[in-house]
């Protein structure tokens, strides 16, 4: 069995090891038969951009090198692309190519981000140092190339470094350039977090002005990322740049997995009765009109379930990337957002909810109006198109959460910010009711703590469970035990205390009914069944 290549994205070690590989090299052909001059590419975070890129360089690039050339042109024998025809195949290893990667930028100050900037600048100008060496046509441009290379230039030759990049390399050549950017925009959000946000984007409009809409030695550009930024910020006057977001019905597979890709591999591998459950919590997205799965989590979850076929399915994606905006989204739940509430509740028991969707938003702006931070969430990941429907210029979209495992994250972020809400409670009056069993009281306690908080879960009893649990916590006097067996059967919650001969126990039997006339016949059926368990 071929090894899966989880957080492998350079393309020939995939290719040369013999990973297992979800062919996307069609891609490459839908780039050639559209010719786009700068194309950017929106999708979540670890959804495959950095492989493609790299299938990109390895593709197009011409080292300079024929032996090496040769080797790249192997690793796509017997790939989809060979297989469109010889037209495609001519244009293998026949351009100088650019690629750089900005994840590196996420520091905490302005000054920090910018030299790992101009590392990932200067190690792109190292790879490609013996092939200037020597070809430039004035001293002075070598000189600019080695201070670029040895970051000791000033802070002015870095604004333009991928445009001079590329015509050091026309003269060279004599051929134009592809240029390749990866997540372009994580040196802006970073920016954005750490408070450094304008000083970036004057930085990175430079950058990509001069490489993108000046430069005469430009063939085509690819730049990948997680959200779009507006024209007025990054791409000023760029009249060629198309931009392929998640609503964008071209190269709408080659990012995720497809259904029939995910199936190949589950058939591979001898785990196609996995189906069900990976769908439910990986599945879901939707490219275009495709529907796609979360590559990172399948990979994760396919080694798992090739050690123990029986594996429980894990929220891999949880931890790839910042859920600062999913965190902040459910902190704004104490801010008066009483709409904001009931539309995050809806989401939660798999309802939906409807945005016009904005596709230039930036990152100083995503909390300047509450539809810009569900835009945000739609284009990062943590929600998805059911539908969309056009009114006037504007495209509303009808958004749901994608599966079990995004849902996960939202219910993370809920229970940490009830634990530390439930901090600012003044718990007292509630464990006294209790104690004394005033019933009047507790309800009174209870609902005023209910309408500080969220409930999800489609108000079942399995909220209430973890609710009361979290609010009993703090009680310092007594011991917690949920779903614990006692006599015949199982107890919700029970409270005690340590001491058994002087001490005192709580029995709290949870039942939720759909209609307020029912409340006491629920009640009833909670004590008949203490009684019956002998709990």
């Amino acid at each position: 069995m071929k090894p899966l290549p989880i957080g492998v994205d350079d393309f020939e070690k995939l290719i040369t090891k013999n990973y297992y590989y979800v062919d996307k090299t069609l891609f490459i052909k839908e780039l050639l038969d559209k010719r786009g001059t700068v194309n950017l590419f929106t999708r979540p975070r670890r959804f495959g951009k950095t492989l493609n890129l790299s299938m990109l360089r390895y593709y197009f690039e011409n080292t300079g090198v024929e032996e090496k050339n040769r080797k790249n042109r192997e690793l796509f024998s017997g790939l989809a692309i060979e297989k469109a025809g010889e037209a495609y195949m001519k244009e293998v290893c026949c351009y100088p190519v650019i690629m750089v990667t900005l994840t590196s930028a996420k520091q905490r100050v302005y000054q920090e981000a910018m030299v790992c900037l101009q590392e990932a600048l200067a190690e792109e100008y190292a790879r490609h140092e013996k092939q200037v060496e020597g070809k430039l046509k004035n001293q002075g441009d070598w000189q600019k190339y080695m201070r670029i290379r040895e970051q000791c230039g000033e802070d002015t030759d870095y604004l333009t470094s991928l445009a001079f990049l590329s015509k050091c390399l026309y003269q060279v050549y004599q051929k134009k350039i592809i240029i390749l950017i990866d997540e372009y925009d994580v040196p802006l959000e970073n920016a954005y977090f750490a408070g450094f946000y304008e000083e970036m984007v004057s930085f990175i409009r430079s950058l990509f002005e001069s490489a993108l809409k000046t430069n005469p030695y430009l063939e085509f550009a690819v730049a990948t990322g997680c959200l779009r930024v507006s024209k007025e910020y990054i791409f000023t006057g760029l009249n060629n740049l198309r931009v392929y977001s998640v609503l964008n019905e071209n190269y709408q597979e080659y990012f995720g997995f497809t259904k029939g890709e995910v199936q190949d591999m589950l058939e591979y591998y001898g785990r196609v009765k996995n189906l069900p459950v990976i769908q439910e919590w990986y599945d879901g997205y939707c490219f275009g009109s495709a529907e796609v799965y979360n590559p990172w989590s399948i990979l994760n979850h396919m080694e798992d379930i090739l050690t123990n076929q029986e594996a429980f399915p894990v929220p891999y994606w949880a931890n790839t990337s910042s859920n600062s905006v999913v965190r902040d989204l459910v902190e704004k739940l104490g801010d008066d957002t009483g709409m904001l509430q009931e539309q995050l509740e809806c989401l939660m028991n798999g309802g939906t909810i409807e945005k016009a969707v904005r596709e230039d938003i930036t990152y100083d702006a995503v909390y300047d109006h509450e539809d810009n931070l569900w835009n945000f969430l739609f284009f990062t990941g943590y929600l998805k198109k059911v539908s969309v429907r056009q009114e006037g210029n504007v495209p509303y979209v009808t958004l749901a959460v994608p599966n079990r495992e995004v849902s996960y994250i939202y219910q993370y972020s809920i229970h940490s910010w009830f634990d530390k809400k439930q901090k600012n409670f003044d718990m007292l009056p509630f464990y006294t009711a209790l104690e004394e069993g005033d019933t009047d009281k507790m309800e009174e306690e209870i609902s005023g703590f209910l309408e500080q908080t969220i409930s999800y879960f489609d108000y079942g009893e399995s909220y209430y469970h973890g609710f009361l649990a979290g609010l009993l916590q703090r009680n310092g006097k007594y011991r917690i035990l949920s779903n614990r067996e006692a006599g015949l059967g199982r107890a919700d919650l029970i409270l005690k205390t340590p001491r058994i001969r002087k001490g005192r126990a709580v029995i709290l039997e949870l039942k939720a009914v759909k209609r307020f006339q029912d409340m006491e016949k629920g009640c009833r059926e909670a004590l008949m069944q203490i009684e019956k368990k002998e709990i």
